[in-house]
């Protein structure tokens, strides 16, 4: 089971013009509650019976946070997770990484020109790179980030994906789809919604969403609840059924849809979004 968690966790400390959550400051009686309601949700994965990934999704950067830091190195040494893996800014100190279990822990990191620099920034994969972290990369696909995307991909080594998530509103004309699909071949999936209304996806069944006080989701952007995790009361309604959306254009909610080929492109990195082929030493 795929597990993808958000907290009540809210701020960050990048102030990004595409981002609604951009430099939001969280109040101390949030921070106390979204580091208590992760201490409950690593409980209950470390008492779960069965096989279990994690990714970590909060609308903030959670590695700035000591309790994501401590709750990923956990959970990557219990023997039935196999991947405890976070989406981040890449900002933080990473030295807390050398007390994980390399081999299952993951790092989905999105480059923000304009809110850090290339220099720091690279040196942070750097550092994941000498400590044989997986991890991907990636961008926004905005106008303005392509010589920086350009410059990023120039820079890194070849083992490590770049990915393009296609900018909320903004139409690509044929040549900017070709401009960005040279940096990411996949950027096709991204650009264009998928249609999902009906269609046979592994959210509610084999993938599943759990918000801050135990709510289940099937995913992020179904806000019908399952249920709650602890308590049990998701179980019941556990279960492969279609997507009631029209569309799906999001890339933590897409990738699990049946009717698209992309379990097999990352098969053995869908959390961390690393496709199979990168790790067979290809690009």
């Amino acid at each position: 089971m795929r597990i993808l968690y958000r907290g009540p966790l809210a701020s960050c400390n990048y102030d990004c013009p595409y981002c609604p959550f951009a430099k939001r400051r969280d109040p101390p009686e949030r921070l106390r509650a979204d580091r208590a309601a992760l201490r409950r949700f690593v409980d209950w994965v470390r008492a779960a019976d069965e096989p279990i990934e994690v990714l970590f999704t909060p609308w903030g950067e959670g590695l700035t946070r000591s309790w994501y830091r401590e709750a990923l190195v956990e959970l990557s040494h219990l023997p039935h997770v196999g991947r405890a893996a976070i989406q981040t800014n890449l900002s933080g100190r990473l030295g807390w990484v050398a007390d994980a279990d390399r081999s299952r822990l993951a790092l989905w990191c999105t480059y923000h020109p304009g809110q850090t620099t290339p220099e720091r920034f690279l040196a942070a994969c750097a550092t994941l790179h000498r400590h044989g972290v997986r991890h991907s990369v990636g961008v926004v696909g905005l106008p303005e980030h392509l010589g920086p995307a350009r410059e990023l991909r120039s820079r890194l080594p070849p083992e490590v994906y770049l990915w393009v998530n296609a900018a909320d509103g903004h139409a690509y004309t044929a040549e900017e789809e070709a401009a960005w699909t040279a940096l990411d071949p996949l950027f096709g999936y991204s650009v264009r919604p998928h249609a999902s209304l009906g269609r046979d996806c592994r959210t509610g069944d084999e993938v599943i969403s759990v918000f801050g006080d135990g709510t289940v989701r099937r995913c992020h952007f179904v806000a019908e609840p399952l249920g709650n995790l602890y308590d049990g009361s998701w179980a019941a309604r556990r279960g492969p059924r279609p997507c009631p959306k029209a569309a799906c254009d999001c890339h933590i909610g897409y990738v699990h849809l049946r009717t698209l080929p992309l379990y097999e492109v990352f098969e053995g990195g869908v959390l961390e979004r690393i496709p199979a082929a990168i790790r067979a030493g290809g690009r």
